[in-house]
């Protein structure tokens, strides 16, 4: 069974603020979206091989 990995970070305040802000509203950019999507016309092309 899997375990949780402790990552020992530890936000106060600001940080925490602006920490929960990025996660909540996750923004991708152009550059981003074109990627995922060449990734995934790769591996549709590809399926049968993985």
């Amino acid at each position: 069974m899997a375990r949780p990995t402790k990552l020992g970070l530890v936000f106060e305040g600001a940080e925490a603020e602006e920490f929960l802000k990025n996660e909540n509203g996750t923004v991708f950019t152009s550059a981003q979206l074109a990627f995922f999507r060449k990734a995934r016309r790769i591996y549709r092309a590809n399926r049968n091989k993985f």
